[in-house]
């Protein structure tokens, strides 16, 4: 096993009757908590983390109700409005968890969780106000790049390649050898932005700097070196499978999980459900996004992910605030970092990584420019988002609608009718 310390390290630079029946339960004499989130695939996961909480608290019910991703944000906000939301709530970083404690739906935290003064402050900037109210618990940070078959690799003699131009040879060998190069599809727009343009794109934009460049209105999408992220990353399109206009989320995971494609331009938190379609660790080796040239600084997107809310109008508050600062806690990073390889946790303290993959991915880290997702954070606050003009762009740049400096126009021209640095 290897020591994660240099996790705190690297990352501190850097509708609504779902939730019914979180009252008392009356018939045990327990307190049931409803937890959600948008991942769906960690139930049984979660519900072992829970268990180790449980077992401590025999008094506490914790019950994990996920919501399919892309309903969750609009199920939150209405279930907290009509006053049926969850006690525990997941939120989004920056400005999607900002519009969330925007609704005064939310607890403050600095007084519940005082362990979050320790906390690194990147961490807690993504879920604090201006004036310093934290309103969540730094909870998961994720890192992108790409995945690989590694029976596929060695059937060709491939190694993971550094530089661009490898990993476009790399996938021409695949190509003539007559495999399904990257199992991607673009039928949703999140993972071509979050992904590929935020991971794979952040080499030839300009990483950390060309984002806060970004935010400052010091440069836009539009100027040269996003347009060339946009050119390089289209450039994967003719290695995508046949009819990848349809194939979504779900499935491309599928045709990568099950060896079907040598490739998948994916995120850390998918480790676990590769391990349950059955290319665990020893059949998948990992690499970092390559940069253009050997001797180049990687700027790898290690992004500030998810935090952990709570719903202020919960009937169960004293029981809520237990579970909450249990998960500010290095136990429960821990079994998180253990149960969801990949997630890698932002609690202050010395941790054990067994996962091959976890570790080559923070490995990766280490010397590299860490920044996170390119339009994440202010340029998303408003309508129309800088996240999902950004699925719309990459969708249409894709299929053919749009090419690469029409989609990066079509970004900016949508930010530019709201977003005044």
């Amino acid at each position: 096993m290897k020591k994660a310390l240099a996790i705190v390290l690297v990352l501190a630079l850097a509708a609504g009757d779902l939730f019914a029946g979180g009252g008392a339960e009356a018939a045990s004499g327990k307190t049931k908590l409803v937890f959600t989130s948008w991942r769906t695939e960690d139930i049984e996961r979660m519900n072992r983390i829970n268990k180790v909480f449980m077992e401590a608290n025999p008094d506490i019910i914790v019950d994990f109700q996920p919501i399919k991703d892309t309903e969750y944000d609009a199920q939150l906000k209405s279930s907290l409005e009509t006053g049926v939301a969850a006690d525990i709530v997941f939120l989004r970083s920056y400005d999607s968890g900002r519009q969330i404690w925007d609704t005064g739906k939310l607890l403050p935290l600095n007084d519940v969780v005082p362990a979050l003064a320790e906390f690194p402050s990147a961490a807690r900037g993504a879920w604090s106000t201006d004036d310093g109210v934290l309103y969540g618990v730094p909870s998961v940070g994720v890192t992108h790049g790409v995945y690989y078959q590694k029976d596929i690799f060695d059937r060709y003699g491939l190694e993971a390649p550094v530089t661009w131009d490898e990993f476009l040879d790399v996938c021409e060998t695949l190509k003539d050898g007559g495999e399904m190069v990257f199992a991607q599809g673009t039928k949703e727009g999140w993972p071509l932005y979050e992904v590929i343009f935020s991971g794979l794109g952040a080499n030839f934009y300009g990483g950390e700097q060309a984002r806060q460049d970004l935010m400052a209105g010091k440069v836009k999408l539009t100027d040269p070196q996003f347009v060339k992220a946009f050119e390089k990353i289209n450039e994967l399109q003719p290695y995508f499978p046949d009819d990848y206009e349809a194939i979504d989320y779900v499935s491309m995971q599928q045709l990568f999980g099950t060896g079907q494609a040598a490739m998948f331009i994916g995120g850390s938190w998918e480790i676990g459900i590769f391990e349950d379609l059955g290319s665990g660790e020893d059949a998948v080796g990992f690499f970092a996004p390559p940069v253009e040239k050997r001797g180049d600084q990687l700027s790898y997107c290690f992004h500030v992910d998810a935090g952990i809310g709570l719903n202020k109008d919960s009937k169960n508050l004293d029981a809520a605030k237990r579970y909450i600062q249990w998960t500010a806690t290095p136990e429960y990073a821990q079994l998180l970092m253990n149960e969801l390889p990949g997630f890698f946790s932002y609690t202050p303290g010395d941790y054990s990584i067994s996962n091959s993959l976890a570790n080559d991915m923070i490995a990766a880290a280490s010397g590299a420019d860490v920044t996170v997702r390119t339009v994440w954070e202010k340029l998303s606050a408003q309508s129309p988002s800088g996240n999902i003009l950004m699925w719309e762009a990459l969708i249409d740049m894709y299929n053919g609608v749009k090419t690469p400096e029409e989609a990066a126009a079509h970004v900016q021209k949508g930010l530019d009718t709201w977003y005044t640095p």
